[in-house]
């Protein structure tokens, strides 16, 4: 029997004011757009959302305020690449420096989980810090070192974070 995988992804942004103020106000009213592109996407499985009924709604969390959280489960790599890349998100993703924070550690990362397999924030936190710490692996990795499915590993950081 074939085991599908999924491909989980994070990015993180540290914002440059508050989500609330009249410096993100453009972004935030692009949010219900590009995440309806998202859910239509082919290939799209599941994100992570506040809200059901508010689609501008940022995820809360506890690792910041100015911390913003994108989380979702795509069918393949290609799928993913092709929203990311190839939709209007890229007009968005372009212009990212208007809105965010420089940083030089990793902000994004990717794993594969088994299909039906919804990771927790915890478990993708986690899997951002263990690409920051070692680099890419089939455990974390990033569009540019990329590993597929059947190499997918799981960490024992994510299998502690699923308790």
């Amino acid at each position: 029997m074939l085991n599908v995988m999924h491909l989980a992804q994070l990015n993180i942004a540290h914002l440059r004011a508050p989500i609330d103020s009249t410096e993100l106000a453009e972004f935030v009213a692009l949010l219900e757009p590009i995440n309806a592109i998202a859910d239509e996407a082919p290939g799209f499985v599941w994100r992570l959302k506040e809200s059901e009924t508010d689609p501008t709604a940022t995820v809360v969390h506890d690792y910041g305020d100015h911390l913003l959280v994108n989380f979702s489960v795509w069918e393949s790599l290609d799928t993913l690449w092709n929203y990311a890349y190839r939709s209007a998100h890229l007009g968005v993703l372009r212009r990212r420096r208007e809105w965010f924070q420089r940083t030089m550690e990793p902000y994004m990362v990717m794993w594969w989980v088994p299909e039906g397999y919804i990771p927790s924030l915890a478990e993708a936190m986690a899997r951002l810090e263990y690409l920051k710490a070692h680099g890419p692996s089939s455990e974390a990795f990033t569009f540019k070192d990329s590993y597929g499915s059947s190499e997918a590993v799981s960490l024992p950081a994510a299998a502690e974070a699923r308790k």
